[in-house]
Order: C-alpha cells, then sequence, then structure tokens
C-alpha cells in the first residue's frame, strides 16, 4: 500500500506541476515551433521574453502588484491576528453569535458586495488607485477562522504566567502569543499574498486606466496580440509566476511547519 501510495502522489504531482512546466516550455521554443508537442523545447530561444518586455512595462507592473499584494496581505494578518485573539481569549456578551456572524462573511459571495464598495471607492475618490484595490480588502475572515484555532490551543498557562507578571493583553499578545506562532502566522502570510497576487476581478473594477497590476497587464497584452503570439503570452504569465516560485523557495521552511507541524490546514 505504500508503494501504491507514493506512485498516486507522484502521479498527482506530476499532473499539476506539468502545466506549469509547459508553460515555460513554450515560451522557450522559437516562434515557428510554438504549436510542436514535443515534451522538450529545443532548440531553445528567449525570443518570447523579449517580445514581453517589450511589450510589458514590466518593473512597474511587478512593483504595483508587489505593493498591492504585500499591503494587502499585511493587513489582512494584523486584523486577522487581533480579531482572532479577542475571540479565543477574552469573554464577552454574544462572543459566539458574533463570531459566526463575523465568519459567516466568508460564505457571502463577492458579486454582493462589489457593487457597495464601488459606490463607496467613487464617493472618496479612490476610484483607479492602488489604495482603492487595498482597502476593501484588509479584514479576511478566513484568516480570523484559521488563527482563532491556533489562539484557542495555545496553553492558557503561558497567559495566565503573562497576566500575573503584570503584562497587558495588548503585550501579551505580542510578546508572548505571536512569537510562538510564527510557524502559523507565516503560512497564513504566504497564502493571503498568493491570494492578493493571483487577484483579477477587483484590480480589473477599480483600475480603469493608468494604473495596472500583472494580471490586467498580461489580459491587455492577450487582447492586444494575435492569437499566434502564445510565445511571448506564456512568457508573460511565467515572469509573473517567479516571484511567487522565489517566495516559497525562500520561506519553504516556514509553510512546512505551519501547515504540517503545526496543523494549519
Amino acid at each position: 500500500m505504500t508503494v501504491v501510495g507514493h506512485l498516486t502522489l507522484a502521479l498527482l504531482g506530476l499532473a499539476c506541476v506539468f502545466p506549469i512546466y509547459w508553460m515555460y516550455a513554450t515560451s522557450l521554443r522559437r516562434p515557428d515551433d510554438v504549436y510542436k508537442t514535443s515534451v522538450l523545447p529545443w532548440p531553445l530561444s528567449v525570443g518570447s521574453y523579449r517580445d514581453a518586455l517589450d511589450e510589458l512595462d514590466l518593473a512597474r507592473l511587478l512593483l504595483n502588484t508587489t505593493m498591492v499584494a504585500a499591503l494587502t496581505a499585511l493587513g489582512q494578518l494584523l486584523t486577522s491576528i487581533l480579531a482572532a485573539y479577542a475571540f479565543a481569549v477574552w469573554n464577552f456578551p454574544l462572543k459566539r453569535l458574533l463570531y459566526l456572524a463575523f465568519v459567516g462573511t466568508w460564505l457571502v459571495p463577492f458579486q454582493v458586495t462589489m457593487l457597495p464598495n464601488y459606490v463607496l471607492l467613487h464617493q472618496l475618490g479612490l476610484l483607479n488607485t492602488l489604495t482603492g484595490v487595498i482597502v476593501p480588502n484588509l479584514v479576511s475572515a478566513l484568516g480570523v477562522l484559521l488563527l482563532r484555532q491556533h489562539f484557542d490551543s495555545f496553553p492558557k498557562e503561558l497567559l495566565e504566567a503573562a497576566r500575573m507578571d503584570g503584562r497587558s493583553s495588548w503585550s501579551t499578545l505580542w510578546t508572548v502569543v505571536v512569537p510562538n506562532l510564527r510557524a502559523a502566522l507565516s503560512a497564513l502570510a504566504i497564502l493571503l499574498f498568493v491570494n492578493a497576487w493571483n487577484e483579477y476581478f477587483w484590480p480589473a473594477m477599480v483600475l480603469q486606466r493608468g494604473n495596472s497590476v500583472l494580471q490586467l497587464g498580461i489580459n491587455s497584452f492577450l487582447n492586444s496580440t494575435e492569437t499566434e503570439a502564445w510565445g511571448p503570452l506564456t512568457a508573460a504569465a511565467g515572469l509573473a509566476c517567479l516571484p511567487i516560485f522565489a517566495l516559497y523557495l525562500a520561506l519553504q521552511r516556514q509553510v512546512i511547519n505551519g501547515f504540517v507541524r503545526s496543523g494549519l490546514r
């Protein structure tokens, strides 16, 4: 059974990785070889990357996307820590009802809230700004739901010791609880960052002109080129994926610790 299980996992892993490999393989083919089905792209060519860089202002798109994803993830992580800590540690009236109502917002489709948010941004003068993309996404019900499980399982003895030591709730949170949950917080931060990085629909509504992010830039590139330009298109998509791959490789240990050892799922 162990051999069968490992073989099944290997096949599933290959099925997940192969589309990514094919994207990069297509981007490295010569223009005349884009439609070839050979597994290995040979001879190699970087012409598609040159064309993509000529068409896209990649530096600006990367900067905008990184700033939006980083600030969104940071805001969601901060609000999730504060809300989850309050729901897990404090006792107050209607606590359970408020928690269920808060988590229930996670089940509300984005299509229900996008028009009120859009109208509010219009009234605040934040349309076509990166701030308008970030502000409505500074709270994550998923983040609160996941972190509350960790705060609930945090040793109550440490909290009591901190309280007897004269620490306030604020000090206990940042000097006792957060340092002991760095693995889970790192894993959640990566999850929130990747989710914000891949967001397309909301930026497409808010950023009408001028400012743009990678996803919108690639989409405009797709609409402005002929169907034969799959090489530059896959090259642009491959370049957009590189920061996420680099982030994962740099923080791989934190991801493993957070999702496997800390039980964050």
